[in-house]
């Protein structure tokens, strides 16, 4: 049974956060203010409760179910390991390989596959489970309404370092993209030449834990995932290979920052980055952090539209006349556009900033913008 040998504010948030409940409930739970739950979080490790809320904290934790006491042990070892030197990198990665079918093949897989929504609920979409060559990888293959179908893939890792994972992420995806297109063409019953491969790269890292010493290591590391070619050689001869170590150990060291990356956390919530590759996420406040599922909805809708408006673009370059049916023309990506860059009553602050440095990083909203402007133009 877990035990705690001297309660401070920041253990006592971990309790509460793994009992789910409110400042407001944790307090009549425990029998104190409001006021003394606040205080005792916003100090943090630094402080220090009384004697007595000690006992009633040990209290509460000896009469938890199991199921709390796992929740709250787990955070509990992660931090240990880390003031300690021995924590190992724990990331849940999330590949996202968007490839245009059309509104037509779209449909039909969507009727094979039966309804099921998913994403963002305006955008219709069916989605089922695909095996993997890799038994550890969970697929997930979203199909879109509008003419697009989207792999999700995710696969947990644990690498010794930063550069151990970047070149993982680009060896694998050099099997993982031709893979998705032939198991798309399989689904679709047609040929290379009439379908491709996907073409987008796009990552998202859901970090779980790591050996970075202090806040800002932990935030530097976080922007070199979101920027991982800074870790690797791509031009060698056989293929991605890793930077010596000393140059992720130096940048650890010093500070690694770009101005094409995007702060999206909160501090003492959440820490996370947008980048050119993708986005990194570490929740610190299970209870006010953004979930796994709020990120990957995000990315799902902004990559089937970056590769909608990318199709559209490619028509043009082609020197053809775009063409798409009449519910997804120039007004259904006016309503998307609209949609992702304003804010909503519902939405927490986070959410909204969570929303904008994608959109920013990924260069969807001037995609967007052409995508109108030529279909626009072709019927008018």
């Amino acid at each position: 049974m877990v035990t705690v040998q001297r309660w401070s504010g920041r253990e006592a948030g971990l309790l509460r956060a793994a009992m789910r409940m409110s400042i407001r409930d944790f307090a009549a739970h425990l029998g104190v203010s409001d006021r003394v739950i606040s205080k005792w979080e916003a100090g943090g490790e630094g402080y220090c409760p009384r004697p007595d809320s000690q006992a009633v904290l040990d209290t509460a934790l000896a009469r938890s179910t199991e199921d709390i006491r796992l929740r709250f042990a787990e955070p509990l070892g992660r931090l240990a390991a880390t003031a300690s030197g021995t924590a190992r990198i724990g990331v849940d990665s999330h590949k996202f390989l968007p490839v245009f079918i059309g509104a037509r093949r779209a449909r039909r897989l969507q009727n094979e596959l039966g309804p099921g929504s998913v994403g963002d609920i305006w955008l219709e979409s069916s989605s089922t489970r695909l095996d993997h060559p890799d038994k550890e990888t969970t697929c997930t293959l979203h199909v879109f309404a509008c003419g697009v179908a989207v792999f999700h893939l995710v696969q947990r890792q644990a690498p010794a370092s930063l550069t151990e994972l970047a070149v993982w992420r680009y060896r694998s995806y050099a099997s993982d993209l031709p893979w998705a297109g032939a198991r798309m063409r399989d689904l679709l019953e047609v040929d290379r030449s009439q379908q491709p491969d996907p073409e987008y790269v796009l990552s998202l890292y859901w970090v779980r834990s790591g050996p970075w010493s202090d806040g800002r290591e932990f935030d530097t590391a976080l922007r070199l995932l979101s920027t991982p070619s800074v870790l690797v050689d791509r031009s060698a001869p056989s293929g991605p290979a890793p930077l010596h170590q000393s140059v992720e150990e130096s940048l650890l060291a010093t500070g690694f920052d770009h101005p094409d990356i995007v702060s999206f956390g909160i501090r003492g919530v959440s820490t996370g980055y947008a980048g050119w590759s993708g986005v990194a996420y570490a929740a610190h406040s299970a209870e006010r952090s953004l979930t796994i599922d709020e990120l990957v909805t995000c990315e799902l809708t902004v990559q089937t539209l970056w590769c909608f408006s990318h199709q559209i673009q490619t028509l043009v370059e082609d020197g053809q006349d775009p063409f798409t049916p009449d519910d997804f023309g120039w007004r259904f990506l006016r309503a998307a556009a609209s949609r992702l860059t304003t804010a909503r009553a519902q939405e927490t602050a986070q959410h909204v900033l969570m929303r904008e440095a994608i959109m920013k990083t990924s260069g969807l909203a001037e995609r967007l913008r052409a995508a109108q402007d030529a279909l626009r133009d072709s019927v008018s």
